[in-house]
This record gives structure tokens, sequence and C-alpha cells, in this order.
């Protein structure tokens, strides 16, 4: 089930819930067939890997995992926080997503 999400990967977002709450920072990947994004410097998991000839180290990577879609909310310069999306159609035909508060538009 493709579902369409109110964030897109470049967009600065706030995060809501969970261990990295009050994190503001960038999505760098989204999956919308998941629900979920993944969002730089949040959520980090540890990987342990073996030496291998392309990592002849090993040791421990870390990584960020995905994180669901409803624990963020885009952030708005103008408002100076996380806020909902609205959308709109503009003269020209094209929709934009922009600030249900302030009307400041994310997509430019």
């Amino acid at each position: 089930m493709i579902k369409k999400l109110h964030v897109k990967k470049g967009d600065t977002v706030v995060v809501t819930a969970g261990k990295d709450r009050g994190k503001k920072s960038k999505v760098l990947q989204s999956f919308p067939k998941e629900g979920r994004v993944i969002v730089e410097g949040v959520n980090v998991l540890k990987k342990h890997s073996r030496p291998t000839q392309k990592m002849p180290q090993g040791g421990i990577i870390e990584k960020e995992g995905p994180i669901h879609v409803s624990n963020v909310m885009p952030f708005c310069a103008k408002c100076g926080k996380g806020v909902r999306v609205a959308h709109q159609e503009l003269a020209n035909g094209t929709k934009v997503r922009k600030c249900a508060k302030c009307s400041e538009v994310f997509d430019k």
C-alpha cells in the first residue's frame, strides 16, 4: 500500500517522539510503502562487522535506522518549530505543501 507522506527527501524535520525527541535534522531517505523515513543523526544503530577485503579493519559501524513518519513534523523556518502541513493548488495548476499556521510554502 503506497501512502503519500507529508515529508520528502531533503526536508528539515523535527522529531516528535522517541529517544531522539526534539532533534531537528534533514530527511535522507523516505520509504512511502513502509511509511518510514531516515533522518540524519536520528535512531543511530550500531552494527558489528567482520573484517573483509573491502574493509580490512572491521569493527563497529554506526548508521541511521528508519523511524515512522508519524514521529516527525516538517520544520517551518518562519514559525521556528514543527508544524502541520496544508496543501494548496497554485494558479498554474501545481500543488504545493505549506505551513498550516503561517502559509509558508515548503516546496520551492
